[in-house]
């Protein structure tokens, strides 16, 4: 296996086809709240491989997206996977996305404001963004209960890599003081959040597909490591043809001051 680094998407491009959406249900909320139309123009910065445009794009109204990801293998997989002429791809990142100064009208980060230098980023936003505008961290984390596989997984990663310390998800532990953050640099106001509980049903297969697209564990279990989880988690997957998995979308959005 080859080692990766800690922020380095490079070999788990072609896993993140394994990945859930967000909730269409904030989404379209979001769309609606910040008076999207069709002569808006969204910037998903951090996009990835399009999981978040691909969301987007299931609303008709939304014409106009710039995918603006740093990773060359992430993007060149996002645009072999999503050929829309609705989506304009871009190499940059949070901190530095290359677009024009007051030309967009909402940023959206979906599962990547926790790779970023949060007030770079903030005053990058700020200045691509027109009067008004709008930045959206939005999350989607695994919504793991009392008793359920996923916390036995949860126990299984910890016993075998006790030192890690997760890094994205966008649990509560990671986004303790994000309200702060967000507005104490005087870029932005007026936190809104808003959180959404769904359940994504997925064979065997695609759920250990998803565990592949898993960075920060990775990174920080070392290689070996990293494959007896990997055995583990499909150890206790073994007796499950489908699993259903409980997810929290979960969105922090702030107006341009």
């Amino acid at each position: 296996m080859i080692p990766i680094r800690h922020a380095d998407f490079t070999h788990l491009a072609g896993a993140y086809a394994n990945r859930v959406g967000y909730s269409l249900s904030v989404v379209r909320n979001l769309l609606t709240s910040l008076g999207i139309t069709s002569d808006s123009i969204i910037a998903d910065v951090g996009a990835g491989t399009g999981k978040y445009s691909a969301d987007l794009l299931k609303f008709s109204f939304v014409k106009r997206i710039i995918a603006v990801e740093p990773n060359d293998a992430m993007r060149n997989e996002g645009e072999r996977l999503m050929i829309d002429p609705r989506v304009v791809w871009k190499k940059g990142s949070g901190e530095n996305t290359g677009l024009q100064a007051s030309s967009v009208d909402w940023v959206v980060m979906a599962s990547s404001f926790h790779w970023v230098d949060a007030p770079k980023a903030l005053t990058e936003f700020r200045r691509i963004l027109k009067d008004q505008g709008y930045f959206t961290a939005i999350w989607n984390p695994r919504n793991i209960l009392e008793g359920s596989i996923h916390q036995d997984i949860e126990k299984k990663i910890y016993a075998i890599a006790p030192h890690i310390r997760r890094v994205s998800s966008g649990s509560s532990s990671s986004t303790a003081t994000l309200f702060d953050s967000l507005i104490s640099s005087g870029e932005f106001k007026d936190v809104w959040y808003t959180e959404v509980h769904h359940t994504e049903r997925m064979t065997r297969e695609r759920y250990l597909g998803i565990w592949q697209s898993v960075n920060d564990i990775r990174a920080q279990a070392g290689p070996y490591a990293w494959d007896e989880i990997l055995a583990a988690i499909k150890d206790l997957m073994s007796e499950h043809e489908h699993i259903d998995v409980p997810y929290r979308t979960r969105a922090w959005t702030v107006q341009r001051v």
